[in-house]
């Protein structure tokens, strides 16, 4: 008997974030910096590049604006998931046209769409300094826990 195809993806989404909040289980490592890598589809040029909270990037037409970058503990399976917001600034128009997190184990969970560009996560980095005694991060993903 064979599944229907809207039922494997289903299970296939299911299974996929499942794994997710195992970064909002646990405590979270607050990052300032996400590393990121694009993807020109009409030049099939790749890039790599960084996102500082607070300093907006340009990518093609794209602005990317990072808000959040967590990691998770070195205890822990590695996963970084980084909350964007993303701007098409094509011609004369600004469109969000992305906001949200992004999984660096499953970039196409929470993909952006874009005719012309791709952009995923790739890891946090730039941890912040945290001052000791500070409570820890331990929900950074909203509804997640």
């Amino acid at each position: 008997m064979s599944v229907p195809r809207a039922a494997r993806a289903a299970a296939l989404l299911l299974l996929g974030a499942g794994s997710l909040p195992a970064l909002a289980a646990g405590p979270s490592i607050p990052n300032d910096k996400v590393e990121m890598q694009g993807l020109d589809k009409v030049t099939a040029r790749v890039v790599r590049f960084e996102v500082a909270r607070g300093q907006p990037v340009q990518f093609g037409t794209l602005r990317i604006q990072l808000d959040a970058c967590f990691t998770s503990p070195p205890t822990e399976q590695p996963e970084a998931a980084a909350f964007l917001q993303i701007d098409d600034l094509d011609q004369d128009r600004e469109e969000r046209i992305f906001s949200g997190w992004m999984y660096a184990s499953s970039p196409s969970l929470h993909a952006l769409e874009h005719p012309v560009y791709d952009v995923w996560v790739i890891g946090c980095s730039a941890p912040l300094d945290v001052p000791p005694g500070a409570p820890e991060l331990s929900n950074p993903v909203p509804g997640a826990g």
